[in-house]
């Protein structure tokens, strides 16, 4: 049996785009998605990697709510009729203006136990100018469906650094995900992505400047210490024990499948990609044909990257059993950036601070000059 892997389906539909977005997602027909349904279904049993061991499903997109709560039941039907399922976590990502307690009591029955729900903000007016759909009550009802219908787990998506956003609308989203009851909550800084709306309209002209995004992004984090959610990656936060297992596992760089049109997957050290079509998708006699090659997995780099994501950081022994760098190159950089509380040094393991977490690439870079400087002195 293969190394468990985490399954990834995107679902590429939404009713509207927001003006943020970047993600590939488009509109679609109830007999559009009933055909994305079985190409995937399609596809599912016949994966060119031979049968495997699913630890965890993650339905993103898009709106992954938009299928039908049967059409979600069939997909996850297929994977475990030609693979196994673990069932430690499935997850469905949900826009709460999409959902009813019906809905959610079909999925908990077809096996989710998990949802993400696109909360973004508790202001109204903030609500409007990302141009979400749904109201706060949408959500507040959403999840107390969710929980109604017994799934175990609720994650909700706030933004952070939003145009005109201050502090005390930052502590009353918060506030609201405390009184929802979510054991997991994602905060992310807004980003202006090129060729989106906010972008054309230069939206970042009205967003706060670095320094007061940065304030805002450490209120988050202390509020959310302060109220038991701990921090274990740039921007998520979870209760004891409710880490998103799927999403722990592209940062901890274990294998993952991504189906769907723009969905990317590391498998037996391989990275790939599907184009961003749905119509190539939809259409292709052979869609596993499609696959995009994306270079090999597990380098240096991307090591660093990934596990500095991480608040338990990097360590150090690792990276010398794997890459022959010796952890005293590491420390001596790590040192200047201590002093500068940008990252703890624990023991053989290095971590960003919060702070860090804020300048993280420019810290990352230091610490792979210094990997680089000793991997060309063993050379010599």
């Amino acid at each position: 049996m293969a190394e468990p892997t985490g399954l990834y389906l995107h679902v590429p539909f939404c009713r509207q785009k927001c003006g943020y977005c970047d993600f590939y997602s488009l509109a679609a027909s109830e007999e559009t998605r009933d055909a994305y349904t079985a190409r995937l279904c399609e596809m599912l049993g016949c994966l060119p990697f031979g049968r495997q061991h699913f630890s965890t499903v993650y339905f993103g997109g898009g709106t992954p709510s938009l299928l039908s709560a049967r059409q979600i039941g069939r997909i996850l039907d297929t994977v475990r009729r030609f693979h196994t399922v673990s069932g430690e976590e499935i997850t469905l990502e949900c826009n709460p203006g999409t959902v009813s307690l019906p809905f959610f009591q079909e999925i908990a029955a077809a096996g989710v136990n998990r949802i993400s729900l696109g909360l973004q903000s508790a202001d109204a007016g903030q609500l409007r100018f990302l141009g979400r759909r749904h109201s706060l009550a949408d959500v507040r009802q959403a999840a107390e469906w969710a929980r109604a219908a017994g799934i175990s787990s609720l994650s909700l998506d706030v933004m952070l650094a939003l145009p005109g956003q201050t502090g005390d609308q930052l502590r009353e989203t918060l506030r609201f995900c405390y009184a929802s009851e979510a054991d997991h909550i994602s905060a992310y800084l807004l980003k202006i992505e090129p060729g989106t709306p906010f972008a054309r309209q230069d939206v970042a002209a009205l967003c706060p400047d670095a320094d007061q995004a940065a304030d805002l992004y450490l209120a988050a984090v202390h509020d959310l210490a302060a109220h038991g959610y701990r921090q274990y990656e740039i921007s998520n936060f979870c209760l004891p024990g409710k880490e998103s297992r799927h999403n722990l596992g592209y940062w901890l760089g274990k294998p993952y499948l991504g189906v769907g049109p723009a969905a990317h997957s590391l498998m037996e050290g391989k990275r790939f990609f599907f184009e961003r079509s749905l119509e190539a998708f939809l259409q292709a006699e052979r869609p596993w044909s499609l696959l995009h090659p994306d270079g090999e997995g597990g380098g240096l780099e991307e090591f660093f990257m990934l596990r500095l994501r991480l608040a338990e950081g990097l360590d150090l022994l690792e990276v010398n059993r794997r890459y022959k760098i010796r952890p005293a190159a590491l420390l001596k950089s790590a040192a200047l950036l201590e002093k500068a509380q940008l990252l703890a040094v624990r023991g053989s393991r290095l971590a960003l601070t919060p702070e860090g977490f804020l300048v993280s690439n420019a810290v990352i870079a230091r610490l792979l000059e210094a990997a680089a400087s000793d991997q060309e002195g063993e050379k010599r």
